[in-house]
């Protein structure tokens, strides 16, 4: 993110940045300065909302993403949310930006308390000159410290007397979406709308009832405590097409969909349940079905049965459930058959931190099996990527006839962007299995070719029909115990995946294409990291970035991009290990013996923040935005500088 939001003068106003003036907490009167409230434009402002899961701040975080996406700007989001059930402290973080927006934000420019645990926990992450606004009936912040604009609103006893006090406070997060939409002069018709259409097939008078508190937070004389306005420039996007609005969830079910998959079956996990709730919904409308099978054995069993029949199927789970699965996806390696599965990572081992991100399963995608069990790890790298890795991950599951994991984790699962709406005229596939007869002498497990998995029902013209199953077998399918056939079947799996890695295109590198540093990473890191590479640069390092989302195999090429670059970090949100490397930092030095990798790795359970990238990378150099970067390497043999008692004080919820 920008230091401070880019603010420009308003046509007649003042050029004072809205971090200028420090106002009085509520109650204070207006001074004559308060004159003047058309609003500043600016470009980029991260909103941070903060308070208890029970409060609903991620359904009013949602509504301003969604007013984004339809007002045609950029938003990325962020949250925090407890992971037992009577719930506890959590954020919801928003970044609307006029421009391109990579990542959702280092530092808060304006942050909402609604607790005294809120604004304690929370307000470091408050850039100075920033606004605190606070609910003055429950916080009572330190007034002598002058770095903030303090704006205080009684929201708790507001939102009682607009309500009637028979809904106590349980809309005080639409009265301060009210409050929030007055001071950036957002679209309050269509957020109206949006609330609408939330609530739609509720009773009429809970849809009245946020509405009620939606107009008094808009209604409230936040001028008499605030000096400036802002509004977000509209700079209009290239290419005309309408944005969507969604999170990565979404994304990836609604992938699924156009990539033709019709079935699939799962067991309820976090966070990979609501792509199951979509698919569960959504593929009856296409004449397909999805299966909440007993256990997560039974799920991607019964996916199989699915893509035996010829319609490719998915299943999907977090890290413990693919655990579960392992078993049978190694009968889909062994047999041969297309499948899709998806990983839903979030914070291990074990139970772990079930609502916290991490990228701590890459290793488990790619070897977790018995035996030699190839299989092919696509990550998304972005909201909208999920919706496409989809597509690419059907692609290859049909043309191989081979296992497909997508990973994918909690920061996009939950995460919401707009992006262009996708072309479905072009995009969408017809899931219709191949019954074409086959000709005489059809070998299902031919050696000399790739091979993909017959339906049952399809004529093959000599009458000799192949067996499937999970013993090793020969071209027909006949069970097998020969060393020889063992030793040549082995092969026809592991060369599948060196054929697919020979079409995949190498990524593009983003910034220096050759230089000092080169930054790589997979999954979710895409934003920050990119972010990273352009500050790095405006400091004058020489650094560029690559980003994978075909993980396994890995496109060939890569070793003459870093062959450009004096050292190659891979950045990853998983554990350094034994040996002083993150997981994908440990498979490519593996792969090309290059000594010159290396990793910035942390396990907090929260997401990268950009300076926290830069000073891992170059320490020393850049000071992080509150002097604290966990699991920060301090040399090139992944030794660590940790502030250990600071990452074990980090309070659920605070991002």
């Amino acid at each position: 993110m920008n230091e401070t939001p880019v603010v420009k003068q308003a046509e007649g106003g003042s050029a004072a940045s809205p971090t200028s003036t420090a106002t009085p907490a509520s109650g204070a009167s207006p001074g004559s300065d308060r004159a003047d409230l058309r609003p500043e434009n600016i470009q980029d402002a991260v909103i941070r909302l903060a308070g208890n899961s029970q409060d609903g701040i991620q359904t009013a975080g949602a509504f301003l993403a969604r007013l984004a996406g339809r007002s045609d700007h950029d938003v990325m989001t962020y949250m925090t949310i407890p992971a037992t059930i009577s719930g506890g402290p959590s954020i919801f973080q928003v970044r609307i930006g006029s421009g391109e927006v990579l990542s959702a934000g280092d530092e808060a420019d304006f942050l909402v308390a609604f607790y005294q645990h809120s604004y304690q926990d929370h307000l470091d992450f408050l850039r100075e000159g920033g606004v605190l606004l606070y609910d003055s009936d429950n916080v009572e912040p330190n007034l002598d410290d002058k770095r903030f604009v303090y704006v205080g609103v009684p929201i708790t006893g507001l939102t009682v007397e607009a309500l009637g006090g028979t809904a106590k406070d349980k809309g005080k997060n639409i009265f301060v979406l009210g409050l929030i939409s007055k001071i950036f002069n957002l679209d309050a018709d269509k957020l109206k709308k949006l609330i609408t259409e939330k609530f739609a097939g509720k009773d009429q008078s809970i849809v009245n009832t946020a509405l009620m508190a939606f107009q008094a937070g808009y209604a409230y004389p936040v001028g008499n405590v605030l000096t400036k306005h802002y509004r977000f420039e509209h700079i209009p996007k290239p290419g005309g097409r309408a944005q969507i609005t969604m999170d990565g969830n979404q994304a990836l079910a609604y992938g699924l969909i156009a990539a033709g998959v019709r079935y699939g079956a799962g067991y309820p996990i976090t966070p990979w349940s609501s792509i199951m709730e979509t698919l569960r919904r959504e593929l009856p409308k296409y004449d397909g079905i999805f299966v909440q099978a007993e256990d997560e054995l039974g799920a991607v069993s019964l996916a199989l049965g699915f893509s035996y029949s010829g319609y490719l199927a998915v299943t999907g789970s977090a890290g413990p459930g693919i655990s579960l699965k392992a078993e049978a996806i190694g009968w889909a390696s062994m047999a041969e058959i297309p499948l899709i599965v998806c990983n839903i990572q979030r914070g291990g081992p074990s139970t772990g931190l079930p609502t916290n991100v991490e990228q701590s399963d890459l290793h488990q995608a790619i070897f977790g099996s018995h035996g030699d069990s190839p299989r092919v790890v696509l990550a998304a790298a972005s909201v909208e990527d999920c919706f496409y890795i989809a597509i690419e991950a059907a692609r290859i599951a049909r043309k191989y006839s081979t296992p497909v994991f997508i990973l994918s984790d909690t920061s996009l699962a939950t995460r919401i962007e707009a992006f262009d709406e996708p072309d479905l005229s072009k995009l969408m596939v017809d899931p219709k299995p191949d019954l074409t007869p086959r000709e005489g002498g059809f070998k299902p497990y031919d050696l000399e070719r790739i091979t993909q998995h017959i339906p049952p029902g399809t004529r093959i013209l000599d009458g000799k029909y192949p067996l499937i199953g999970g013993l090793e077998h020969d071209e027909m399918g006949h069970p097998t115990g020969s060393p020889k056939l063992h030793m040549a079947m082995t092969a026809k799996r592991r060369n599948k995946l060196r054929k697919l890695a020979e079409e995949i295109p190498v990524p593009e590198v983003y910034g220096d294409q050759e230089g000092d540093t080169l930054l790589v990473g997979w999954g979710s890191t895409y934003g920050p990291i990119h972010d990273a590479v352009k500050m790095g640069r405006e400091h004058g390092e020489k650094i560029g970035a690559l980003h994978l989302r075909h993980v396994h195999p890995l496109p060939n090429g890569l070793e003459k991009i870093f062959a450009k670059f004096k050292r190659v970090v891979t950045v990853e949100m998983n554990d350094q290990g034994l040996y002083g490397y993150g997981q994908l930092g440990t498979i490519l030095r593996a792969r090309y013996c290059e000594p010159k990798i290396q990793s910035v790795t942390k396990t907090d359970g929260l997401t990268f923040r950009v300076k926290e990238i830069l000073q891992g990378v170059f320490p020393g150099k850049f000071v992080s935005v509150r002097g604290y970067s966990p699991n920060r390497p301090v040399s090139g043999n992944g030794e660590q500088d940790v502030d250990v008692a600071r990452a074990e004080s980090i309070a659920q919820g605070a991002g």
